[in-house]
């Protein structure tokens, strides 16, 4: 395995855990996954970097939103990203997201379980709403700290289900939508505002087990601080690189 230390400085930063066969990255807010149209920066520009003398390609084993940032699992090999997805597909990845949110809920903890379905219309596009036909999706979450005005709140969620924008949607039913959603919550923010949902740790039941924690990004550090979350340190800057 070649050295990661000959990485760039701001890649390797981003490296939370390496092995021969997974490596956990940090991704930023605002790093999409796959290249898009117009040539902006995304994850698929860091893979080959990334490589480091193996054969294939890193690649993704889950998801994360463009807007969500922290853990991201990438298999190293083909068998290894094979193994990785079966996991994950299993529900036997341990997940735990950090979020800051507006409002604050009516209790300190609970599960949220809402079925989830995508809808779309010409006018808005595409998201996902609450529907007794939807898929199954069920979040336990539990209130962390909260702002002293009670404007903001700090909750650590856990999704026993891995439906496209979850906990984006849980929350808001929850009646605290995520700070800085563009698509949840009720009043939009500006252009560039950062969406305060942090993946926070991840774990695996692998040979040996794999874990990994990410830091609190710059963007979010502020607001994280308002809830009682002053003692995390933060990541590298949030800025996304195209290499």
């Amino acid at each position: 395995m070649r050295d990661p230390s000959s990485l760039p400085g701001w890649l390797a930063a981003r490296i939370l855990v390496i092995r021969p066969d997974v490596m956990v990255v940090d991704k930023p807010p605002g790093l999409p996954l796959d290249p898009g149209r117009g040539g902006n920066a995304s994850l698929a520009d860091w893979l080959p970097l990334l490589q480091l003398g193996k054969r294939h390609l890193p690649q993704p084993a889950h998801r994360l939103d463009t807007d969500t940032a922290g853990c991201l699992v990438l298999g190293r090999t083909k068998p290894a990203l094979a193994a990785l997805g079966a996991l994950f597909a299993e529900r036997r990845a341990g997940k735990t997201y950090w979020a800051v949110v507006t409002g604050r809920p009516g209790a300190p903890g609970g599960t949220l379980d809402a079925p989830l379905r995508k809808v779309s219309t010409a006018a808005a596009g595409w998201r996902m709403e609450a529907h007794p036909a939807g898929q199954p999706a069920r979040t336990a979450w539990r209130l962390l700290g909260a702002s002293g005005d009670g404007a903001l709140s700090w909750l650590e969620l856990r999704p026993e289900t891995g439906r496209t924008h979850q906990l984006r949607v849980h929350c808001a039913l929850l009646g605290c939508p995520i700070l800085g959603d563009p698509l949840y919550a009720p009043a939009r923010p500006g252009k560039g505002a950062a969406m305060h949902l942090l993946a926070r740790s991840i774990s695996l039941p692998l040979d040996p087990p794999l874990a990994a924690t990410a830091p609190v990004p710059p963007a979010m550090a502020a607001a994280f601080a308002r809830c009682g979350a002053a003692g995390e340190a933060s990541g590298p800057a949030g800025d996304v690189t195209k290499v």
